[in-house]
């Protein structure tokens, strides 16, 4: 149904301003909620983490950050804590830790275990490699089907995140869609980093309309020229790259992405913090 200025101004009248306020407050609160929370990948940080694990928490919450995603550092994922400590502690900063990249090919199921007891979604790899062949990339599919079936079993999900290289032809194709295609979509996802499928000459929203909802988590991770003139790039602070994340970050949601994950590598001119806080900052004007 809809309303003219004159029915509007009519309904507001017999109403009264009290009902009126109190729908143009729930339209609000249903727009507040509607809006995704984004996470940042603690390895942005891996030069300031170590050295201060739970101060470097408290600013990531500072900035506005309301997720984490993990990695595992010389402490393992839960930085030399116990998981149930750690899962604590972020508690009592507002933040969640969604998802960790670790080594799929040591104590997997532990790892699953701990990270299952804290509420955590996902275990993901975060590396394999270029391989040789194709074959090769079907075996990393079947150890990642396994992981997949260990993460069921526990109420999470696993996944993998992608470099560039599974976007280069391997004996005639690309081997993202061999791991795409050989894995099962019931217990295996995937975490599209944005740099480097396009680093790797790809669009990333032909890729989430290929495979809908594959794809449930993603870097977001800006690419840009440093120097300018010098045509060689490398992760820049978000909306000073080339990747139209505006754009991108509203239409993938339609195609089953769930999380997004700030991530950055390099800091031209500014530093680890300094980046993780000027990333929150975009962030919050995208509304995603």
């Amino acid at each position: 149904m809809s309303y003219n200025r004159r029915d509007f101004l009519k309904s507001a009248s017999v109403l009264g301003s009290g009902l009126l306020l109190s729908s143009i407050g729930s339209k609000l609160l249903a727009n507040s909620a509607a809006t995704t929370p984004f996470g940042l990948q603690l390895y942005t940080l891996r030069d300031v983490l170590p050295k201060n694990v739970k101060g470097t928490l408290a600013m990531v919450s500072q900035f506005g950050y309301k997720q984490i995603e993990g990695y595992e550092g010389a402490q393992g994922i839960f930085w030399g804590m116990k998981n149930t400590e750690l899962k604590s502690y972020l508690d009592s900063l507002g933040l969640t830790m969604v998802s960790t990249h670790t080594n799929i090919n040591k104590d997997f199921e532990q790892k699953a275990d701990e990270a299952a007891a804290i509420g955590m979604k996902y275990l993901i790899c975060p590396y394999l490699g270029a391989q040789k062949n194709l074959d090769e990339y079907k075996k990393a599919a079947d150890n990642f089907n396994k992981c997949g079936d260990i993460c069921k079993q526990r109420g999470m999900r696993f996944a993998y995140h992608n470099h560039d290289y599974t976007f280069k032809p391997t004996e005639g194709q690309l081997p993202q869609d061999i791991l795409l295609q050989s894995t099962n979509p019931e217990t295996v996802d995937f975490e599209m980093d944005m740099y480097w499928v396009v680093n790797g000459g790809h669009d990333p929203m032909a890729w989430m309309k290929k495979y809908p909802n594959r794809f449930k988590l993603c870097h977001v991770k800006d690419r840009g020229e440093v120097p300018a003139g010098s045509n060689k790039f490398e992760s820049v602070d978000l909306g000073k790259g080339n990747i139209d994340y505006k754009m991108i970050t509203q239409e993938v949601k339609k195609l089953g992405m769930e999380y997004f994950i700030v991530e950055q590598e390099a800091y031209a001119g500014t530093t680890p913090l300094e980046a993780a806080k000027a990333d929150a900052a975009y962030m919050k004007k995208l509304s995603i």
